[in-house]
């Protein structure tokens, strides 16, 4: 999905949406966005639905558990994706399925012949690594455990939604399709949702996009923050630290790489950061390394902005191996670099004037909250990268420690309740439910 093909008003869009900082205030919905909202909500059909949410509070609250205590560390979430098809199943989705990427699909069929659809995420893996304890402790009104909020709320909280839709017999003009996708943390890349807009049989039919993956009452994901992550491999022709002293040596590269790379100037808005995050390598203290590594990740909410920085970053990289060779003896071998790109997540944005973001913002405000837009990497990104509108929506009220081994999530019955209902009332709009 190359940045090339993607509508150059989304750079723009973006600079507008996230000039102000990380978060927003949104647009004020307009009043026919808002009758649309207390129409949905007035009929006895979603009044039954939200009545369906309350009554399986306690299977949600089981189902996150379930779903934590099944591993799906990066790029081995296999087994997570085959009980959740089950899940799928019994909560009255056609079509079910694990696709060849390794996501899963369940649908809803609408009522209008021919017509597109509306995608509902949430992401199968966590960003923990294989043999991570994932068992949930129960706390009162808390649950913790690695990846309990992220992003297993987010599933448990999108099969409750189709559960409702199935209890009450709604049936909406578009089609609903909900997805459970692979890939969304770490190197994943966002595998599973490139591969559902690349080349899965849904390819051409999504008109709108939401990803349920975030924990709070307020804030709406609009802006893709965009990444750049690389892995930097030094070698050299190592040797003896005390015989071979004055050879070149590639962790000197490796470290004036780093220097360098914390002399990039970055703007503050549109915000750009970088990180050297991960080292490795040599064999013993008394040995010049014939090899150690790096990676390096790098975001920015603009993909100007982000092409910027990767530029200087890999000149930084081109300098510290050229200074080190002229800096220490060549006589055996001169350092090298293998610079390999290990991750690409695109950025985009959603306008802040789109109707998903308006209609959403119609839901929260009829239970008197005020949304906040901000940016993030998440699914949203390939979605927003295309031009199809895309928000990434709570999946729970209250939680913290995200990507820690004491990750919790609330699930406290009228928080959560608030916000499965909001996001049911939020989606059913955009699929043109009246």
């Amino acid at each position: 999905m190359s940045r090339s093909n993607r509508p150059a008003l989304l750079g723009a869009a973006l600079a507008c949406v996230l000039a102000a900082g990380a978060q927003a205030a949104p647009p004020a919905a307009t009043p026919a966005d808002a009758r649309i909202v207390r129409g949905i909500a007035a009929k006895p059909a979603f009044r039954a639905a939200v009545k369906a949410l309350e009554q399986e509070h306690d299977a949600w609250v089981a189902n996150i558990i379930a779903l934590t205590e099944i591993p799906a560390p990066p790029f081995k979430e296999a087994a997570r994706a085959t009980a959740y098809a089950e899940m799928f199943r019994k909560a009255g989705l056609t079509d079910v399925e694990i696709d060849a990427e390794g996501n899963v699909l369940g649908l809803r069929k609408g009522t209008r012949p021919g017509g597109k659809l509306v995608v509902v995420s949430a992401h199968l893996d966590t960003v923990f690594p294989e043999g991570t304890p994932v068992k949930v402790r129960r706390d009162g009104e808390r649950l913790y455990a690695p990846g309990v909020g992220d992003d297993s709320t987010g599933l448990a909280t999108q099969l409750s939604l189709a559960k409702a839709l199935d209890a009450a017999g709604i049936k909406t003009p578009d089609d609903i399709l909900f997805v459970g996708t692979v890939g969304e943390e770490g190197l994943g890349d966002l595998r599973g949702v490139r591969h559902l807009f690349g080349t899965g049989k849904y390819k051409g039919r999504i008109r709108a996009f939401f990803s349920i993956d975030g924990t709070s009452d307020d804030g709406f994901t609009i802006g893709g923050v965009g990444s750049k992550r690389y892995r930097l491999t030094f070698s050299g022709p190592g040797g003896h630290s005390f015989g071979a002293f004055g050879l070149v040596n590639p962790l000197t590269a490796l470290s004036q790489t780093v220097v360098d790379l914390y002399k990039i100037e970055v703007p503050k808005s549109p915000k750009t950061t970088y990180s050297a995050s991960v080292v490795g390598g040599g064999t013993s203290v008394n040995a010049i390394p014939r090899e150690v590594w790096l990676e390096v990740d790098m975001r920015s909410e603009s993909a100007a902005e982000l092409a910027k920085v990767e530029r200087a970053f890999l000149a930084a990289v081109d300098r510290a191996v050229a200074g080190e060779n002229a800096a220490r003896s060549i006589a055996e071998a001169p350092v090298k670099v293998d610079v390999k790109l290990v991750g690409d997540r695109p950025a985009g944005a959603t306008v802040a004037d789109a109707e998903i973001v308006r209609l959403a913002t119609a839901a929260y405000q009829s239970e008197g909250i005020t949304p906040q837009m901000g940016s993030g990497s998440t699914d949203s990104n390939v979605a927003m990268s295309l031009g199809i509108p895309a928000l990434t929506i709570p999946r729970a009220a209250d939680g913290g420690r995200g990507h820690s081994v004491d990750e919790w999530i609330g699930i406290g019955k009228e928080g959560s309740l608030k916000i499965r209902k909001l996001d049911l009332l939020t989606i059913l709009a955009v699929a043109g439910y009246r």
